[in-house]
Formats: C-alpha cells, structure tokens, sequence
C-alpha cells in the first residue's frame, strides 16, 4: 500500500502547484489566483489607497507582476496568500505616493503656466501678455493630439481627468499620464520669459 505524501504546512501543495503553472505561463493558473485572492488583494490596496480606483490599479498591477514574474513568488519562504498581500501593500504605498507627487508637480505647472506678472499695468505689460499668450498657442501646437486635447479639456474646458478620460474613450491612467507629460513639456517651452521681445520693441 502507497502511502500519500502530505504536504507541509509551510508549503502549501495549491500554492506549489500554482506557482509551477504560472512559471510555465499556465494561464488557467493566473484565473484561478485571480479567483482565490482577488477580493483580498482589493481590500488590502483599498484600505491603504482609499481610492476604489486606485485600488483597482493596484490589483491590476500585482497580478501583472505574477503572471510576468512568478519567479519572484518563494513557495518555501510562505504562501502565495501572504506574499500577495504583503505585495500589495507596497504597490498602494506606491500608488500613494505617486498620487501626491502628481499633485505636487501640477500644481507646480500650473503656477508656470499661468504665472501673473506682479507689476502694474501699463504698456510693457500687454506687450508681455500678447506674447505669452502667442506663446502658449505656439506651445500648445507643438503637444502632441493626444496631449493637446486632453489639455484643451482639463484647462479650458473644466474637466476633471475622470471627465477628460470619459470623453476621449481612454483609461483614466492613461488620462493622467497625457495631462502630467503635456504640463511638463509646456512648462518647459514657457520657461524662458518673454522679456526679450519686449526690450526689443522698447
């Protein structure tokens, strides 16, 4: 009579199993993690994000990881349960502070790009305000479409990038990213002031 090897209890034998399938690129083996600890990876990304979104992003970028790198997944050293979740905490602090950087860097753009100069009125100044405005124009036209619109919608338009997303039938990410790269492109090509012209017509 055969007697059967039990497995042991720091190793669990689903989790081997599991582990095995998805280094051999077993799609089936994803689903089934996807189905066993979804909802826990949620929940862990939720409580850290606060964000139903941003713990979406989340949950989608840990089971990316285990279906790219399912190597870094150590049977031996825990279950995939723990790892995954442990995992997943780190990608919400992750998102959490990229969320706060975001914040940050447009808010720094936007003080650039609609920076008021502090002197009075007077003829210098229009000067000055026509050719910014020439210059945000020619800034605006050198964006990419993609860019383009999405700024056109946000900063002239009013919109939220949830609204800017929506309208131009992309994923939100997607959204923020085309709006944080066209704020940081604009904010370069509006850099240099234009006083020259200015001193030139003086």
């Amino acid at each position: 009579m055969v007697v059967p090897v039990e497995p042991t209890p720091e190793v669990p034998l689903s989790d081997g199993e599991l582990h095995r399938r998805l280094v051999y690129g077993d799609e089936s083996a994803l689903t089934e993690a996807y189905d066993a600890y979804g909802g826990l990876v949620r929940a862990v990304a939720l409580r850290v994000t606060r964000s139903p979104a941003g713990a979406d992003d989340v949950s989608q970028e840990v089971f990316a990881q285990l279906w790219s790198r399912p190597y870094a997944f150590d049977a031996a050293r825990g279950t995939l349960r723990t790892w995954l979740s442990m995992l997943a905490h780190r990608r919400a602090v992750d998102w959490v502070r990229g969320e706060e950087r975001h914040r940050k860097a447009v808010h720094a753009d936007e003080e650039t790009l609609y920076a008021i100069p502090a002197q009075g009125p007077g003829p210098g100044e229009l000067v000055m305000a026509r050719e910014r405005a020439l210059l945000l124009h020619s800034a605006l036209a050198e964006l990419p479409l993609p860019q383009r619109q999405a700024v056109h919608l946000a900063y002239f338009g009013g919109r939220t990038y949830r609204q800017v997303a929506a309208e131009l039938g992309i994923p939100e990410g997607t959204a923020k990213t085309r709006l944080r790269s066209a704020l940081h492109r604009l904010a370069e090509l509006l850099a240099e002031p234009p006083e020259s012209a200015v001193e030139q017509g003086a």
